[in-house]
């Protein structure tokens, strides 16, 4: 199955060359489909499916990640879209792979994700799969909120800040790194708690172990928010809290190259931002 951006210019067309392409190597494409579309959801459950080919961006592949991980189906992603820090494959070159797909020549990264829970008092509101980051801030007003945190139900810290974030080691090196936290290779799997522009509060990030339970609880008179791997923000009232956690799923990721090629990737990214190495 081949899943693209819509809104990218030229993916669907490169969606068919590349099922043009298998096709003739004796693969079955299921279908192609752009990524937002309902019926992807159901599309992704067929129970002879392989793998899933995405075309897109970062965004992309994180939405591919939360309709794959709960049925194991791995993903092998083609960048069409600016860094692509999650995708190892770039535009010009996926036909140097491919058959190396078709063949088996691969293997398989596990990432973990996280599990996160919306609490108001006693009372669950919703769960959420999470590939990147769980981030806990303030809302429409330009005001810090304050938020305390907890794992295992001990006191860790607490925080005047415009948020804190809970990421995944993927998550490390996005909203995570530009806030300062740490970055964690993506086979290890622990914790990262990050803050957002804490005011006289801890400013450090801290690794937690993969059995940790974080709640994060926020103390506000106006309104604060959550928002998991930057999708709409759901509203949070004082005293509401958030509990994060290790999930029982991980994501699966298709790859070519040896572990060292997340460094080159890392890199890379870091040569293009180079105000995050004095951060």
């Amino acid at each position: 199955m081949i899943a693209y951006n819509a809104q990218i210019d030229g993916a669907l067309a490169t969606s068919k060359e590349i099922s043009a392409y298998l096709t003739k190597a004796g693969a079955l494409v299921s279908s192609i489909g752009a990524i937002q579309e309902e019926t992807m959801r159901h599309d992704i459950k067929q129970p002879d499916l392989d793998v899933l080919i995405v075309l897109g961006g970062d965004g992309t592949i994180l939405r591919a990640c939360h309709l794959c991980s709960s049925v194991r189906i791995p993903i092998v992603g083609v960048n069409l879209g600016t860094m692509g820090f999650l995708i190892e494959l770039q535009k010009d070159e996926w036909q140097n792979y491919f058959q190396r797909l078709l063949s088996g020549d691969f293997r398989i990264e596990k990432r973990m994700m996280l599990q996160a829970e919306h609490f108001r008092k006693e009372k669950s509101l919703g769960s959420w799969q999470v590939v990147n980051e769980v981030v806990v801030c303030r809302g429409q007003y330009v005001r810090p909120v304050r938020i305390t945190t907890e794992v295992d139900g001990y006191p860790m810290a607490g925080y005047v800040a415009d948020g804190v974030i809970a990421a995944t080691p993927t998550g490390s090196t996005a909203y995570a790194l530009a806030a300062g936290g740490a970055i964690l290779p993506p086979d290890v799997r622990n914790i990262i708690i990050v803050p957002i522009a804490p005011h006289l509060s801890p400013d450090r990030s801290i690794v937690l172990s993969e059995g940790a339970k974080v709640t994060i609880k926020v103390h506000t008179s106006h309104q604060a928010v959550f928002s998991i791997d930057g999708h709409a923000p759901v509203i949070m009232k004082d005293g509401d809290h958030v509990q994060v956690g290790a999930s029982v799923h991980d994501s699966l990721f298709i790859r070519f190259h040896g572990p060292g090629f997340f460094y080159q990737t890392l890199n890379r990214y870091l040569e293009q931002n180079p105000s995050l190495l004095a951060s």
